[in-house]
């Protein structure tokens, strides 16, 4: 298998594609994180609760919306570094305001206000790393400590360049529903998510929008460094290729997943969303459940 292939379990990736790739049970080290991605109402936050017990079992720490990176590459950049003058207080609330979850989340959150005011001191004292990019890495390698980490943030289908580029080593997994079945639940989602599409041609266009970040991106990186899963094939608790790319069987982290409710009209979907969709199932990503 190639990693670009169905494997017969509805999820793809996690083999080794070089040699020397990583044995089976290897245990991700700091600098090598951890990144959960996919469109809104895919299952993600769920998931990344099962990740956070998992990796803190392995002496790690994943966090659920801790959004660090994403803040620091709005807040920690080139010019307020020359300034001498990065922006800590900004980033610790909107941390704050909206809080990350997981297990351990609330020391992490301690961690992170000491490593940012740690960081601004050493802009301040003209001491930071040689590179705004160095110095995110330095951040968050003193926030979530040595042993294996990550984080999930539905938005980092938004910065997934910027991210590669500064996380190089990352593993990554993709998380997608069937997008009938996303709208489905955008559109009956707690109204105070301003952002949130109103009417199923909007979320169908957004769904469709997110998905494709990750499909254009997935090819920088090699197949034994991602998994791509299908919500409904997890849910049947084929877990395989992230229990190899975890480093640890994920069977016993994955028993609240619900399975999907009852399949429902694609004919909501605009032409864009069906050929993304399209897309997905061709590569094996997801499982055409609505075409059988």
């Amino acid at each position: 298998m190639t990693g670009t292939e169905d494997d017969g379990r509805g999820v793809t990736g996690a083999e080794d594609d070089a040699p020397g790739a990583e044995a089976e049970g290897r245990v991700l080290p700091g600098t090598d994180p951890i990144l959960l991605v996919g469109p809104q109402r895919s299952g993600t936050t769920a998931l990344a609760s099962a990740l956070s017990e998992a990796v803190a079992a392995q002496g790690g720490c994943f966090t659920a919306n801790g959004k660090l990176p994403y803040l620091l590459r709005r807040w920690w950049t080139d010019e307020d570094a020359a300034a001498g003058h990065l922006r800590s207080d900004e980033v610790t609330h909107a941390l704050t305001r909206i809080a990350p979850y997981g297990t351990g989340a609330d020391k992490w959150l301690g961690r992170v206000h000491t490593a940012l005011l740690n960081s601004t001191r050493r802009a301040a004292q003209g001491l930071a790393a040689p590179s705004v990019t160095q110095e995110i890495r330095r951040v968050c390698a003193e926030v979530y400590g040595p042993g294996p980490w990550g984080d999930k943030y539905n938005e980092y289908l938004l910065e997934l360049p910027w991210l590669h580029a500064t996380f190089p080593g990352a593993r990554w997994v993709f998380l997608v529903r069937d997008p009938a079945d996303t709208i489905a639940s955008m559109l009956a989602w707690r109204r105070n998510k301003p952002w949130n599409p109103e009417d199923a041609t909007a979320a169908s266009a957004k769904w469709a929008h997110w998905t494709s970040q990750w499909l254009t991106f997935r090819d920088t990186v090699p197949a034994r460094r991602r998994v791509e899963l299908d919500y409904a094939a997890l849910c049947a608790g084929r877990a395989d290729a992230l229990s190899e790319l975890v480093g640890t069987d994920m069977t016993a982290f994955l028993t609240e997943f619900r399975r999907p409710p009852a399949q429902r009209d694609t004919s909501q979907l605009s032409p864009k969303a069906q050929e993304v969709r399209s897309e997905l199932v061709r590569l094996g990503i997801l499982g055409d459940n609505h075409g059988r």
